[in-house]
C-alpha cells in the first residue's frame, strides 16, 4: 500500500509514518520544510499545505496513492500559520482531489468535541474540514483524539513535562478535565483503518480511560521524573491572560508556544469524550497516562528536557534583549563613551562610524534571533560578532582583560549561552 501522510513532521504524523513503514508499506510524507538531518525512511513531498487550496494543487501528487492520512493541524493563526487555510480550505481541496483521483480511503485527524462546540478558530475550522470530508462519497474515517501524549515531546506533551520540573506549580484557572490519549494507541488506530477490509464513514472519539485535571497530569509526570510533589498556587486570571497574550506575541514572531489564547479557549472546555465505539470497533484498550509512564521509565534526557523547557523561552528573550539594547544604548546614552573608547585606540575620524556600525550590527543580530525563521542565523551571527569584538578588542585594548568588571571576560559566557541556544533551538 502507498500512503500519503499530510503533516508528516508533526507529533502524530511522524509516528504514523514510522509505523506504516515498519509494517512494510510505502509512505509519501508531505512536509512544508525539508530537514537535512531527518531520517529518510519515506519519500518526502515538499508542499506548504496552506497554499494548496485547490484540488489541482493535490492531484499531481495522488498518482499511485492508495490512502491518505491527514495529520495537518495548527493551533492558532499567525504570520506563518493559518487555521482556516490548513484545517478547512486545504483539507477540502485534498478531499475533493481524492474523489477525482479515485483515492477512496481517507483517514482525517480532527479534534475532540469539535462537533459539539467551537470556542475558537481552531475547533471551528477543524469541524468545517470534517464536514467537507463527510459530504463526499469516500471511505472516510474521522479521528477526534483528546490531548495526545507520548514519548515524543511537542505542544502539550512538552508543556506538561516542563510544568512538572518547576519547584512550584502554577495552576491555570478555568481549565477543564482531559482524557489524555497515548500516541501509541492513536497510531495503532490509523493502522487498523488502513486495512482495506475495515469499516468506514464514521467519526470516532479517541479518549483515554481517565478524566484528569491539568494539575493531576502534571503531578503524574512529576512522580514519573522522580521528584517530590510541588506546592501549588492558582494564577490570578489576569496573569493567566497575560501569559496567553505573550504566547500570541511569540507566535507572531514565528515561534510555536502551546500557551496561546486559542489554547485557553479550548482547554476551558476540556477534552472529554466517549471512547466506547473506538474500543469496540478496533479492540484497542487505551492506556492510562500512569500505565504508559510505568512502561517507559524516565531517563536523564527526559529530566534535562523538562528542566530546560522554561529556560528556553528565557534564553530567547534575553539574547535579543541583550543585543538590541546594546545597540540602542550605543546610539543614545552611551554614544559619547563609545566614541571616547574608540578614540583611545587611535581610531580618530573612524570612531563615530565604527560605533554606529557596531550598534546597528548588534540590533540586527538581536532582531534575527527574535524572529524564529532567522533565529539560527542570528545565533551564528552573534557568536561571530562576539568573537570579532573579543579578538579586535584584545589587539586594540588588551588592558580591558584586566578590568575589575571584566568587560572581555563576560563575553565568554555570552558566547557559551549562544551555543546553548543552538542546542535547544529545534522544537521537534
Amino acid at each position: 500500500m502507498r500512503v500519503l501522510v499530510v503533516g508528516a513532521t508533526g507529533l502524530i504524523g511522524a509516528s504514523v509514518c514510522a509505523r506504516i513503514v515498519s509494517e512494510g508499506h510505502e509512505v509519501v510524507g508531505v512536509v512544508r520544510t525539508p530537514r537535512a538531518n531527518e531520517a529518510r525512511n519515506c519519500q518526502t513531498l515538499v508542499l506548504d499545505v496552506a497554499t494548496a487550496l485547490r484540488p489541482e494543487d493535490w492531484l499531481p501528487h495522488l498518482a499511485g496513492i492508495d490512502a491518505i492520512v491527514n495529520c495537518a493541524g495548527v493551533l492558532q493563526d499567525s504570520p506563518r500559520e493559518k487555521t482556516g487555510q490548513v484545517h478547512r480550505d486545504a483539507a477540502a481541496a485534498l478531499f475533493l482531489a481524492c474523489a477525482r483521483a479515485g483515492v477512496a480511503k481517507v483517514i482525517h485527524f480532527s479534534a475532540m468535541g469539535v462537533d459539539r462546540a467551537q470556542p475558537s478558530s481552531f475547533s471551528a475550522t477543524k469541524y468545517a474540514g470534517d464536514q467537507a470530508l463527510m459530504a463526499l462519497d469516500l471511505d472516510w474515517i474521522i479521528l477526534r483524539p483528546s490531548v495526545v501524549l507520548g514519548q515524543p515531546v511537542f505542544g502539550a506533551s512538552a508543556l506538561f513535562r516542563g510544568l512538572a520540573s518547576l519547584p512550584v506549580l502554577p495552576s491555570m484557572p478555568d481549565t477543564g478535565r482531559l482524557q489524555v490519549v497515548q500516541l501509541e494507541d492513536v497510531v495503532s488506530t490509523v493502522l487498523f483503518f488502513l486495512n482495506p477490509s475495515s469499516r468506514s464513514r464514521m467519526a470516532l472519539e479517541l479518549a483515554g480511560p481517565q478524566q484528569l485535571t491539568m494539575d493531576e497530569i502534571v503531578g503524574t509526570f512529576r512522580r514519573w521524573l522522580g521528584w517530590a510533589p510541588a506546592a501549588r498556587f492558582v494564577l490570578p486570571g489576569w496573569v493567566a491572560r497575560l501569559l496567553y497574550r505573550l504566547g500570541d506575541l511569540a507566535a507572531m514572531l514565528g515561534w510555536r508556544p502551546p500557551m496561546r489564547t486559542n489554547a485557553a479557549r479550548e482547554i476551558t472546555r476540556g477534552a472529554l469524550g466517549d471512547p466506547s465505539d473506538w474500543i469496540s470497533l478496533t479492540g484497542i484498550q487505551p492506556q492510562s497516562l500512569a500505565q504508559f509512564l510505568a512502561l517507559n521509565p524516565a531517563t536523564v534526557q527526559e529530566k534535562w528536557f523538562a528542566g530546560l523547557y522554561f529556560t528556553k523561552p528565557a534564553i530567547f528573550v534575553v539574547l535579543p534583549f541583550f543585543w538590541i539594547m546594546t545597540g540602542i544604548v550605543s546610539l543614545t546614552t552611551g554614544f559619547g563613551n563609545g566614541i571616547s573608547l574608540m578614540q583611545s585606540t587611535g581610531a580618530g575620524m573612524l570612531s563615530v562610524p565604527t560605533v554606529v556600525a557596531g550598534a546597528l550590527a548588534d540590533i540586527v543580530v538581536g532582531a534575527l534571533i527574535a524572529w524564529r525563521p532567522t533565529a539560527r542565523k542570528g545565533i551564528y551571527a552573534g557568536i561571530a560578532l562576539s568573537l570579532f569584538y573579543l579578538i579586535v578588542g584584545t589587539f586594540l585594548r588588551p588592558d580591558l582583560w584586566n578590568e575589575p568588571l571584566g568587560p572581555f571576560l563576560k563575553v565568554l559566557p555570552i558566547i557559551v549561552l549562544h551555543f546553548v541556544a543552538l542546542a535547544i533551538l529545534e522544537e521537534r
